[in-house]
């Protein structure tokens, strides 16, 4: 607890007062408040009940953790392009993040079965490497590569308890968690009619759109054409901020899983979502005034 007491000290009133002025005032403020939140987030993985889980975490909870640990390691990343004033890329990142932190929510408001299919689903492709290798493919059976992934595959199914005639249902379910897609999952966790303005529109920096090209890569000529635009869109509060509303359930809910949530922990939730909502707010009026 010495650690976030430390990262959030400086957070006084006046501090705050001194730093929310301009536009740029704000977004430079939230570089440094995504940061200590991307930490905060690094910290409460590293929390654990000694008592409920004296080493380490097991089949049943491992899975939700890595997706917290990613999107921690996420949220660095975007905060870099974000201060690098570089909107393309965070977007291409906020997609995972969003991903990351539905499923995690999803995971924990299920049983340990929900967990099991999840991990299973995960093997699709590797799956699909030892049939080739069973049939001859030269790539597999031939060349040190192929024989790694192979084997890495084969090890990976050795430590889980599984063989290749264990994943009948998720073939019957097209390799999607429940049968669902990640709309369904994201529907269950969140509100649905958020999807296509948050994930959905997200998606296209991933594929590759019109509405993304024009956006980030072409500028129209006066004459109705198109040529390149070779700099970067610059990115603002608006792009990091709502993030912060999928993922701080997600971290609250594993500690209250893994008996780790106590009044302190739940106080510096509070203020992550004080602040960011602060925060924006802020931008928003500052925004409308220049």
């Amino acid at each position: 607890m010495d650690e976030i007491a430390d990262r959030v000290k400086k957070y006084d009133e006046s501090y705050i007062r001194e730093h929310l002025v301009s536009p740029s005032d704000v977004n430079a403020f939230a570089a440094t408040f995504f940061m200590d939140v991307a930490e905060l987030y690094d910290t409460f993985t590293r929390i654990r009940n000694i008592e409920r889980n004296p080493t380490g975490f097991s089949y049943d909870e491992a899975p939700i953790l890595g997706l917290l640990v990613r999107m921690w390691k996420l949220m660095k990343e975007i905060v870099r392009y974000y201060v690098d004033d570089n909107a393309e890329f965070v977007g291409i990142l906020e997609r995972p993040f969003i991903e990351a932190a539905v499923v995690s929510r999803f995971l924990l408001s299920n049983d340990r079965s929900v967990v099991e299919d999840y991990r299973k689903c995960s093997y699709k492709d590797r799956l699909r490497f030892l049939r080739d290798h069973a049939a001859g493919s030269a790539f597999f059976v031939q060349t040190k590569p192929g024989q790694r992934l192979v084997r890495s595959v084969q090890d990976k199914l050795r430590r889980e308890g599984l063989t290749e005639a264990d994943f009948t249902v998720q073939k019957r379910n097209r390799w999607k968690i429940q049968g669902k897609s990640f709309y369904d999952i994201f529907a269950v966790v969140e509100r649905a009619d958020m999807y296509a303005a948050t994930y959905g529109m997200m998606s296209e920096s991933i594929h590759g759109s019109w509405n993304d090209s024009i956006d980030f890569d072409l500028r129209q000529l006066e004459d109705g054409t198109f040529g390149t635009y070779p700099f970067s869109q610059p990115a603002d509060i608006r792009y990091v901020a709502p993030l912060i509303r999928f993922s701080n359930p997600a971290y609250r809910e594993w500690l209250q899983r893994i008996e780790a949530y106590d009044q302190g922990l739940a106080d510096i939730l509070d203020w992550i979502e004080r602040v960011n909502h602060a925060l924006f707010l802020r931008f928003d009026e500052t925004f409308e005034e220049a």
